[in-house]
């Protein structure tokens, strides 16, 4: 089986390094594709460059990831790598898709504007098993941690069958030791950030948009809540699908 790696921070990433390693570990062929540069809120976009009509794409290695992986610098959006690679961009189509390890959470309904988890949804749309992961710090220190929580992560999404959702992992950017264990948990209501709009004063056809930290407290059992209290939380994303269980009425006659 062949594992394919990126993520939404860039092929600079140690959180590249953390996936390809429990990849490998878990028995899997590895291939890391991330974007040249950093595609943080990139959702499940396609935009990639061009030259000549290919996409642009270079031998790059990935900081830890073990010898003997390919590692490729691509000029897109982590979804189109996820995308093009399950039409044999790159060689093999992939088997799994494990995006990040994302540099800051990705809880709540805010996940639908993340590009680490854009990618995994796009993997699983294409039927890939998928897995997103990030380390609840800007500038993580505890790799380790998210590398634990990731390799039992991987074991338990192997070891099921292959679907359409997305599992998404969060961890606390703790000492392994430290680390209060795993626990599922739903999307708050909110994400990491939320933004706040306001006429700019100078302009009337202006707006600001100011993004701002929110406050976990305030559902403490939803992902953001437990990850605030020290636990890794995964959560079941379900790739678009169409929701039959309401009816939409037809247009009368014209329906026949």
């Amino acid at each position: 089986m062949l594992a394919l790696v990126t993520n939404d921070d860039g092929i600079g990433s140690p959180g590249l390094g953390v996936l390809a390693r429990c990849a490998a570990a878990a028995g899997l062929d590895v291939l890391v594709a991330a974007p040249r540069v950093e595609s943080s809120g990139a959702s499940a976009a396609l935009h990639g460059a061009e030259e000549d009509g290919r996409l642009m794409v270079e031998e790059r290695r990935a900081p830890g990831v073990p010898d003997g992986v390919r590692s490729l610098a691509v000029a897109a959006d982590p979804a189109l790598i996820a995308f093009v690679s399950a039409y044999g961009a790159f060689g093999a189509v992939p088997d799994v898709l494990l995006s990040g390890v994302n540099r800051g959470p990705n809880v709540g309904n805010a996940v639908l504007h993340s590009g680490t988890v854009g990618a995994a949804l796009s993997g699983a749309t294409l039927g890939m098993r998928s897995l997103a992961v990030s380390l609840d710090a800007a500038d993580p220190r505890h790799w380790e941690t998210a590398e634990a929580v990731t390799a039992h992560a991987l074991d338990w999404l192997l070891a099921g069958p292959r679907s359409r959702r997305t599992l998404n992992i969060n961890v606390p950017d703790l000492p392994r030791a430290e680390l209060r264990g795993l626990r599922q948990a739903p999307l708050a209501s909110f994400g990491a950030v939320h933004a706040r709009v306001a006429q700019h004063e100078a302009d009337d056809a202006a707006l600001v948009v100011r993004y701002e930290g929110t406050e976990r407290s305030t559902e403490p059992e939803s992902d953001a809540g437990l990850l605030a209290q020290g636990w890794a939380t995964a959560s079941l994303l379900l790739a678009p699908y169409a929701d039959e269980s309401v009816q939409v009425p037809g247009l009368g006659d014209a329906d026949g």
